[in-house]
């Protein structure tokens, strides 16, 4: 079930759900809308071996902190959002792109579920499928998190290789176990 404002007020009011700092507009009907950070990541083509990124080894990134970035057309960086979250057992979410911003061509991804125990600033994957650059901008509404409660609490909630991050943070798919 994804929660209305209502439920969001109150989650948030009695501190089990943390999203820090949020701004006063930012609740909506079923969704919080999320700010963007200012810290990006870039892969670095250069230092990568021999410009094939691998699952099984570390990806280098250019680690950037800029209040302002321009995204070239059909171009990739990762960002963070401005705004810490914790998610309380039992609870879920996943983020979505504003529509105004996609109407842009800006695709925001977080490649799927936040999980249930979650807690960081969350890492975005931003794809400009346009043919002109799109200047990003710290502070600007970027996405949106939509909060789900789950049929249970989780026997196991998130305790993975993201939690507690705090800036934009690469791929550690070479961590996995095959």
């Amino acid at each position: 079930m994804i929660l209305s404002d209502k439920k969001i007020r109150e989650l948030l009011a009695n501190k089990s759900l943390i999203i820090d700092p949020i701004a006063d507009n930012a609740i909506q009907p079923a969704s919080i809308d999320c700010r963007l950070g200012s810290h990006f990541l870039v892969i670095d083509e250069n230092l990568n071996d021999n410009g094939v990124l691998s699952f099984d080894k570390e990806i280098k990134y250019k680690d950037i902190h800029a209040d302002s970035i321009i995204l070239p057309p059909k171009s990739f960086i990762l960002a963070t959002t401005k705004e810490h979250i914790r998610i309380p057992n039992g609870f879920s979410a996943f983020v979505e792109g504003r529509s105004s911003i996609g109407r842009m061509g800006l695709f925001i991804q977080n490649a799927g579920w936040v999980d249930s125990g979650f807690e960081g600033n969350i890492t975005l994957e931003l794809y400009n499928a346009n043919s002109l650059p799109i200047k990003l901008d710290a502070e600007r509404r970027i996405c949106q998190l939509v909060v789900c409660q789950m049929d249970q609490p989780s026997e196991f909630p998130y305790n993975g290789k993201y939690q507690g991050q705090t800036l934009s943070v690469g791929s550690k798919v070479y961590l996995d176990t095959v």
